[in-house]
C-alpha cells in the first residue's frame, strides 16, 4: 500500500511538472527597454481600391497621419502593415520603375521625415528582380523594410512561406501551357526568402520577422540560432472577410505562448494588436477602424516548447502514456 501511494505521488508529481512546463510563460513585468515603444498603425483603407498612384498617395498620407509626432522622451518603433507602401524603397532598379512609381530616395526621405533621431519604421513592402538584359521584371518578394531617420534602408526580410495560387503559381510552365496561368494575378511569381530571421534594430533589441500567415507555422516562427526579443507580424487580413482576422489573431496568440515572446501585429484593416508572451492581448485596434496603438513590449522567457519544438507533442504523449499504463497496473 505504501509503495502504491508513493507510485501515485510520483505520477502526480510528473503530471504537475508537465503541466507547469507547458503553461504560458511568466511575464517579467520589466519592459524590454523602459524608453522604447512600438507604435502600430492601422490605416483602414479598403483593399478593393485600385492600386493607382492616387490610392498609393492616400494610403501613405493615412499612414503618416497615424504615425504621430516624434517624442523626445522615448524612441518609437513605428510598425506599418503588410504591403503598406506601393512604391519602391530600394535603389538599383531600372529607371522606368521609378518613372512609374516615384524615386526610392524620395520615398525614404518622406518616411524619415516622420521619425525622431532614435526612431525607426518597419513597413511591409515589395522587392523586385529584373533581367539585366531586357530589364523585364522576373520575380518579386513580399518583404519588410527597415527605414531609419537617416532615410536609408537598413535591412529587408523576405517572406519564406508563400501562398500558392495567391503569391505564386505552382508548376507555372505546365499550367501556362494549358491556359491556367490566370489562376494567379499577373505573370510574375513571388519568390521565397530563406526563412525566419532576427534583425537587430538599434534601440529596440532583436526583432523576429514573420509576414502574414507565416505566424501559423508552430515551431517554425523564429531563428533558433538567434532568438529575438519579440516578433513583428505585419499582415493583410482584408482578404479573409470577417472570420479570418480573429482566427489569425488567435494563431498569433498561440505562437506567443509557445515561444514565450511578445508578438506585435500591424494590419491595414484589423485586427492589429500587441500580444504579451502569455497570450494576453494588451492593446488592439478592431476590424474596420483606423487608428494607432502605442506601448512598451513586455519581456518573456524561453519556454520548454521553444527548446523542444513540435517534438514536445511526442514527448508529452509518451509521458502521459507511461503514466496511464503505470496507473492501470497499480490499480490491479
Amino acid at each position: 500500500l505504501i509503495v502504491n501511494r508513493r507510485a501515485y505521488a510520483a505520477i502526480v508529481l510528473v503530471i504537475v511538472l508537465l503541466v507547469y512546463s507547458i503553461a504560458p510563460a511568466k511575464l517579467d513585468r520589466h519592459r524590454l527597454d523602459p524608453q522604447a515603444y512600438v507604435r502600430i498603425v492601422q490605416p483602414n483603407l479598403p483593399e478593393e481600391a485600385k492600386p493607382t498612384a492616387d490610392y498609393a498617395e492616400a494610403n501613405f498620407q493615412a499612414l503618416a497621419r497615424l504615425s504621430g509626432k516624434p517624442n523626445p522622451s522615448h524612441p518609437r518603433l513605428i510598425l506599418w502593415p503588410e504591403g503598406a507602401i506601393r512604391f519602391p524603397v530600394e535603389d538599383g532598379y531600372p529607371r522606368y520603375v521609378y518613372d512609374l512609381m516615384g524615386s526610392a530616395q524620395t520615398a525614404r526621405i518622406r518616411m524619415a521625415s516622420l521619425l525622431g533621431d532614435h526612431d525607426a519604421i518597419l513597413t511591409g513592402t515589395q522587392g523586385m528582380y529584373f533581367d539585366k538584359r531586357t530589364e523585364n521584371m522576373t520575380a518579386a518578394t513580399n518583404s519588410i523594410a527597415v527605414i531609419g531617420p537617416d532615410a536609408q534602408l537598413h535591412g529587408r526580410y523576405d517572406k519564406a512561406h508563400l501562398v500558392p495560387y495567391g503569391e505564386y503559381l505552382p508548376m507555372r510552365p505546365v499550367l501556362e501551357a494549358i491556359g491556367l496561368s490566370r489562376l494567379v494575378p499577373g505573370d510574375v511569381d513571388f519568390i521565397p526568402g530563406p526563412g525566419p530571421r532576427t534583425m537587430a534594430i538599434p534601440g529596440f533589441g532583436k526583432v523576429g520577422m514573420l509576414i502574414c500567415y507565416e505566424v501559423i507555422f508552430s515551431g517554425h516562427v523564429i531563428d533558433p540560432g538567434n532568438r529575438p526579443d519579440f516578433i513583428f507580424n505585419p499582415s493583410n487580413d482584408a482578404w479573409f472577410g470577417t472570420l479570418g482576422p480573429p482566427a489569425h489573431l488567435a494563431q498569433a496568440r498561440l505562437r506567443a505562448i509557445e515561444e514565450g515572446l511578445s508578438i506585435v501585429r500591424a494590419t491595414p484593416t484589423g485586427i492589429s494588436a500587441i500580444i504579451d508572451p502569455d497570450g494576453t492581448i494588451r492593446q488592439s485596434i478592431p476590424m474596420g477602424r483606423a487608428g494607432a496603438i502605442e506601448g512598451p513590449v513586455m519581456r518573456g522567457a524561453p519556454t520548454l516548447f521553444s527548446h523542444l519544438g513540435n517534438s514536445m507533442a511526442l514527448i508529452v504523449s509518451a509521458i502521459l502514456l507511461i503514466c496511464a499504463i503505470a496507473i492501470r497496473r497499480l490499480a490491479r
